[in-house]
C-alpha cells in the first residue's frame, strides 16, 4: 500500500479515535473467523448473556470475574457509533435461536456492528464506585482478511500463486473445469468481456466447491467472490487468474490487461476501504475456528486451515498500546483463538481440541507474542446444543453426547429427521496434535474416519434465559475483564 495512503488512513483513524476519546472511548472488539465458524451465534449469545447480567440474580458466566463478584449492575444495547455500518441483526438472530423452529441464524455476509454498555461497580483505585463501559462489537467475515495480502501482490504474482495452489492434490479435481478453460485463453489476445465473465464464473465455482462440507478448505481469496453482496456482477468481481509465465509482459488492451485492471480495482475499492476504515481501529480480537469441519474432512483440510489461520492472524497489527498508539496507530493487544462447537465433543476431548488449535496457529501466536500481544487458545461453544452421557457398547462404556441432529444429517447409514434426539459417540481426537496433520486425505469417507461430527439443532431456551455455554465466560474475562477492575 503506498505510503501516502497509509498516512491519510492513519490521519482519518486518528481523528475518529480522538472523537471517541472525547465522547468516552470504549473497547472495539473484532469478531471474525472463516466461513461457518459460528461468528453470528457467538455475538448473539454474548449479547444475550451480557444484557441479562444483574437482572435475575443468577450469573451464567462464572469465570467472568466482575459478574461472579456480583459487581455488574446491568447491561443494555445502545445505538452504534458508526452510522455508515450496518447494525448487527441481534433481535432477528435471537429469534432464530430461541423461536419455535430453533434454527441457526444466517452466517456473516458483510461487516456489521453492535454496541453494548455494561454498568458495574469498580473495586480498585481512586475511581472505585459506579462506572460503565461500552463494547463495540465489529463482525466481519474472516475471508476478507485473506484479501489483505493481495495489497502487496501484483496480478501476475497472484495468478501464478493461485494456479500453483490449485494444482495440489487437495484441489486439482475441484479446479479442473476452471483450469481447463483457462488453458484455452490467450493472455495476450484482445480483451474480451465474454471470456472474462466465463473465467470468473468457473473460478468462483471452483472456490465454492472447495468450501463445501466434504472438503472444508479455507484459503480461498478473493473473499468477496463467495460473498459478493451489492458487488455481484460488477467488473471488480469479474476477473480470474490467467496462466502467466514468469516475466510475461502485460500489453495494454489485452485480456491480461483487462484482468489486471479489475484485480487492481478490487484492491482499491474493496480491500483497502475495509482495512483503512474498520480493521485498523480494533483493540481486541477473537478469531473463531471450525476445526471440527477440517478434522472431518481429513489431514489436507487441516493443513489448509493452518494456512488460513496464519494468513488471518498475520494480518493483525499487534502489540502493546500506548496513548499515542491508541490515538494514531491502535494495535490489537489481545487475541483469543477459539475452536467453536466444543459441544460436539465430550469434555474429555476439549484439551486435545485446544492442543490441535494451538498447533494450527503456533507460528502466528509466536509472532503476535513477539510484538507484545497476549494470545490465548480455548475450545468453546457460545450456545451449547448437546449434553453429555455415557452409553453401553458391548462390554465398553463410551463417553457420548446427546442432542437433536439437524434434519438430513447422517451417521452409519441412518438419516436423522431433525426432531429426534440421538446419543452419539463422535470418536477420540489424537493424543498427539501432530497426528491431525499427517496424511494426504481429503473428504475422508465416513467409514474410514476416526472422528465424525454431526450438526445439531439449537437447544430449547426461553427468551428470558441465557443459553447454556462452554467457556464463553472465560472468553469474556480474557477479552475485556481487565477493563472492569
Amino acid at each position: 500500500m503506498p505510503i501516502l495512503d497509509i498516512l491519510l488512513a492513519e490521519a482519518r483513524n486518528g481523528a475518529a479515535n480522538l472523537s471517541d476519546l472525547v465522547r468516552g472511548r470504549g473497547l472495539r472488539l473484532g469478531v471474525t473467523g472463516l466461513s461457518r465458524a459460528g461468528k453470528t451465534v457467538f455475538i448473539t449469545a454474548l449479547a444475550r448473556h451480557l444484557t441479562l447480567l444483574g437482572k435475575n440474580g443468577k450469573n451464567a458466566l462464572p469465570a467472568f470475574r466482575v459478574a461472579e463478584e456480583g459487581r455488574v449492575i446491568g447491561g443494555r444495547l445502545e445505538p452504534q457509533p458508526d452510522d455508515n455500518v450496518p447494525r448487527f441483526a441481534y433481535e432477528d438472530h435471537l429469534a432464530a435461536l430461541a423461536g419455535p423452529e430453533r434454527h441457526w441464524p444466517q452466517s456473516t455476509r458483510q461487516i456489521s456492528q453492535l454496541r453494548l454498555r455494561l454498568e458495574f461497580e469498580r473495586r480498585e483505585g481512586f475511581m472505585a464506585g459506579g462506572s460503565s463501559m461500552t463494547i463495540d462489537i465489529v463482525d466481519y467475515p474472516g475471508e476478507w482478511l485473506l484479501d489483505l495480502p493481495l495489497l502487496q501482490k501484483t496480478y501476475a504474482e497472484w495468478s501464478r500463486e493461485t494456479f500453483e495452489a490449485s494444482a495440489g492434490a487437495a484441489r486439482a479435481s475441484l479446479a479442473s473445469d476452471w483450469r481447463g478453460f483457462a488453458a484455452t485463453l490467450l493472455p495476450g489476445a484482445p480483451e474480451d468481456e465474454g471470456q472474462a465473465r466465463q473465467a470468473a464464473e468457473k473460478f468462483t465455482a471452483y472456490l465454492r466447491a472447495s468450501r463445501t462440507d466434504s472438503y472444508a478448505l479455507s484459503t480461498l481469496p478473493p473473499g468477496r467472490f463467495l460473498m459478493p453482496g451489492d458487488l455481484d456482477g460488477s467488473p471488480a468481481l469479474t476477473f480470474a487468474p490467467l496462466p502467466l509465465s514468469e516475466g510475461f509482459v502485460i500489453e495494454p488492451g489485452s485480456l491480461a490487461a483487462m484482468m489486471e485492471r479489475r484485480y487492481e480495482a478490487y484492491k482499491t475499492f474493496v480491500v483497502k476501504p475495509f482495512f483503512q476504515h474498520h480493521f485498523a481501529r480494533l483493540d481486541r480480537q477473537i478469531v473463531l475456528v471450525d476445526a471440527l469441519a477440517a478434522l472431518n474432512s481429513g489431514a489436507e483440510a487441516v493443513r489448509d486451515l493452518q494456512r488460513g489461520i496464519n494468513d488471518v492472524l498475520g494480518a493483525f497489527r499487534t502489540g502493546n498500546n500506548t496513548w499515542f498508539n491508541t490515538l494514531f496507530r491502535p494495535r490489537i493487544d489481545k487475541i483469543l483463538i477459539a475452536a467453536t462447537k466444543a459441544d460436539h465433543l465430550h469434555h474429555l476431548s476439549h484439551d486435545r481440541l485446544e492442543a490441535i488449535l494451538r498447533q494450527l496457529s503456533a507460528r502466528s501466536i509466536a509472532r503476535a507474542e513477539g510484538f507484545g500481544a497476549q494470545v490465548d487458545v480455548i475450545a468453546l461453544a457460545a450456545v451449547r446444543a448437546t449434553r453429555e452421557a455415557q452409553i453401553k457398547y458391548g462390554k465398553d462404556t463410551l463417553d457420548a453426547i446427546v442432542g437433536t441432529p439437524i434434519k438430513g444429517e447422517a451417521l452409519d447409514g441412518h438419516v436423522f429427521d431433525g426432531d429426534t434426539e440421538a446419543a452419539v459417540f463422535p470418536g477420540q481426537l489424537p493424543d498427539d496434535p501432530r497426528e491431525a496433520f499427517r496424511g494426504d486425505t481429503l473428504a475422508t469417507p465416513e467409514h474410514e474416519a476416526d472422528v465424525r461430527f454431526l450438526r445439531f439443532r439449537p437447544p430449547q431456551t426461553p427468551l428470558d434465559t441465557p443459553p447454556a455455554q462452554i467457556r464463553l465466560d472465560r472468553a469474556c474475562q480474557f477479552l475485556f475483564g481487565d477493563w472492569m477492575p
